[in-house]
């Protein structure tokens, strides 16, 4: 008896049916147990967003605390006095002087007078309304209309009724610049939709929003230079092509997007493509590449700088994480930042080298020669390292004598000779060692402190490579192993304070 309201439960163990009562269906559910009756009473209809911005910010009537008891709290016994919360609670209730608001989680559902809202919000410019009541994109448009300079905006956590044609263009969002629409359940294409209304937008976040298919987004999203797409579970990795010609974007991240390969058809072996021209930050990890071609196919991206990719199942081919990052260094060529550690230019040439020499015996064997006339690896082999020729170009072909088979891992093999200069510091004669490829440059430092009598913390080490002629290299990481700058036999290390 009585009047009741059909609820459809965010988290469906809490339903107790799918709408349907004694044979009498009432409302659809999604999930068969999804559902729930309640009565009106129990229900949180919301509330305006200038009365949820009055209750946050203590400007509302029900808030009349005592002056002084609302700049303490207590932990445990001890009952701890904020110094300077009057003035911040003060300039809190300053509404018209707030230029950062949030009112999450605060049951916002429309929007209030609009007139008030322009007189008490006249410079807020960057606004958190996420997990809240908004259930259609006009109530977002209204609250926006009448902030003049509004530039960010998260409205994440709000299950929205978006535009199904193009909605009419306002001037609500002609200034913003951060648009968050994360677990909204927006599709591509209502994004596309929208898009024409935000002319000036730079960063926009979908995350979680079940997006399978994009679309091409013609003459809107010019401006972008940050799509988050996490989360999302792509059919493939050729979905990135339709939104690969948006001339601003800077960083793609893709974390979680069920992608299994990475492909650039319109650019060949060694060349670069014209998708994403301006793209510098790429975020690909927890997804299902597998192939090593696919990181081979990031080095055509021409601006590409920094690249996340843990968790993919490429990496699982090399049990050594050192070889597994030099791999990924070696294969593309502009690469600064790697899994959020920077490359050094120490650890780029060490890694070319390493390549250059590890997989010579397989250039070899697809036609590569010393002689340039007769050098023609196969395309199979350029298609597996499209890197090698630039990288025999830089240091030259790999000698025969790099190219011998691995020999049995003995202390004896894994010792260098190396000689050891003082160059500023003729009097000190040359001295001959022997140190193990392992020892680190720290332990190379403590052993010269015994043999020069001078502390660490003041030698710099520097090594010159009897195959490059003057070219100088600094051993700058005292953590790192001397097999590292990939030091070989008969090398000369220079040392100076």
């Amino acid at each position: 008896s009585g009047i009741w309201l059909g609820v459809e439960w965010d988290d469906p163990q809490r339903g107790k049916h799918d709408g349907t009562y004694e044979g009498t269906r009432y409302f659809t559910c999604r999930h068969p147990r999804g559902g729930s009756f309640i009565r009106p009473a129990k229900a949180n209809f919301g509330v305006d967003f200038l009365t949820a911005v009055k209750d946050r910010y203590g400007l509302s009537n029900k808030q009349d605390v005592q002056h002084g008891t609302e700049n303490t709290v207590v932990f445990g016994k001890k009952t701890v006095e904020f110094v300077g919360m009057d003035s911040i609670a003060e300039q809190q209730r300053q509404l018209n002087q707030l230029v950062d608001i949030s009112v999450r989680e605060c049951a916002v559902s429309h929007a209030a007078q609009k007139e008030e809202i322009s007189r008490m919000c006249s410079n807020i410019r960057h606004i958190n309304l996420s997990k809240n009541l908004i259930s259609c994109w006009e109530t977002v448009t209204a609250i926006a209309s009448h902030i003049q300079n509004l530039e960010t905006l998260n409205i994440s956590e709000n299950k929205i009724k978006f535009p199904s044609t193009s909605p009419p263009v306002s001037s609500a969002f002609s200034k913003l610049r951060i648009l968050a629409l994360n677990q909204t359940e927006i599709t591509w294409t209502e994004v596309l939709l929208c898009a024409p209304g935000w002319p000036a937008l730079e960063e926009l976040y979908l995350t979680s929003n079940n997006i399978t298919v994009l679309e091409r987004p013609d003459n809107v999203l010019q401006t972008l230079k940050l799509l988050d797409l996490s989360d999302n579970q792509l059919l493939d990795g050729n979905q990135l092509h339709l939104i690969a010609h948006l001339p601003r974007l800077e960083h793609l991240i893709l974390r979680n997007t069920g992608i299994a390969s990475i492909y650039f058809p319109d650019a060949g072996f060694g060349c670069k493509t014209k998708m994403f021209p301006s793209l510098k930050h790429l975020v690909i990890k927890d997804n299902k590449i597998s192939q090593w071609s696919s990181i081979n196919e990031l080095d055509k991206l021409p601006s590409l700088l920094s690249l996340q990719c843990h968790n993919n199942p490429f990496m699982d081919t090399e049990k050594n994480p050192e070889t597994l990052r030099q791999l990924i260094i070696a294969k593309i060529s502009q690469l600064e930042v790697l899994n959020k550690s920077e490359i050094l230019p120490a650890e780029r040439k060490g890694a070319e080298l390493d390549y250059r020499k590890i997989f010579g015996k397989d250039w070899l064997a697809a036609g590569g020669n010393w002689d340039p006339e007769k050098n023609k690896p196969s395309d199979e082999f350029l298609a597996a390292h499209p890197r090698y020729p630039s990288l025999c170009l830089k240091y030259g072909a790999p000698e025969e004598g790099e190219l011998k088979g691995k020999q049995p891992l003995t202390l004896k093999n894994q010792l260098l000779t190396l000689t050891i200069k003082c160059p500023e510091k003729p009097e000190q004669k040359p001295v001959e060692k022997k140190l193990p490829e392992s020892m680190t440059i720290q332990r190379v430092k403590g052993l010269l402190y015994r043999l020069l009598k001078i502390p660490g913390s003041e030698l710099k080490l520097s090594y010159e490579s009897s195959k490059l002629d003057g070219k100088e290299v600094e051993l700058d990481n005292d953590l790192k192993p001397l097999q590292f700058y990939s030091i070989e036999n008969g090398d000369c290390v220079l040392v100076r304070w």
